[in-house]
């Protein structure tokens, strides 16, 4: 009798821990969805930082290329909208007036994850020089980034300060 309920509770043992094993692998290997997700995030904080930086970083003898390679961050109505202010506001103050301006992320965080779409806080320090003033102004500021999936690269859709 005593045999019979030594088995009993080794074949118990034996499920719980089969089922324990079956839902750690689970858990950690086989939900391709929480997997996604981080990756995604991942993905996303990197363009939205890195698009920032683009966007808020130029100088007066290289800002034609500089604001070139900021628009290749964008998409959308935002691509469009930066287009002509960097045309017509960004372009012409670099080149007047001297204006240099680099930007660098603080930090950058996920506020949400879908898809094909996301939102990044990001924390930016920046600093201008112009001709006028050639003392370095500092500013520090926090961005909403919305960002579009666009043939596999996440893209800014949205700069919206807060």
């Amino acid at each position: 009798m005593l045999s019979a309920r030594w088995r009993l509770l080794l074949t118990g043992l034996v499920a719980a821990a089969s089922v324990a094993l079956a839902v750690a692998l689970y858990a950690t290997q086989y939900r391709t969805d929480v997997q996604t997700d981080a990756t995604a995030a991942s993905a996303a904080v990197r363009a939205a930082s890195e698009g920032t930086v683009a966007l808020l970083t130029y100088k007066p003898d290289s800002v034609d290329t500089d604001l070139a390679a900021a628009k290749t961050h964008l998409t959308g109505e935002f691509l469009n909208y930066y287009g002509k202010f960097s045309d017509e506001i960004l372009l012409p103050a670099a080149k007047d007036r001297a204006v240099t301006t680099e930007a660098s992320v603080v930090r950058a965080a996920e506020a949400e994850i879908h898809p094909d779409t996301a939102k990044v806080l990001v924390f930016v320090n920046q600093t201008t020089t112009s001709r006028e003033r050639p003392d370095a102004s500092q500013s520090a500021s926090s961005v909403m980034v919305s960002l579009t999936k666009v043939d596999g690269r996440w893209l800014i859709s949205a700069f919206d300060p807060i």
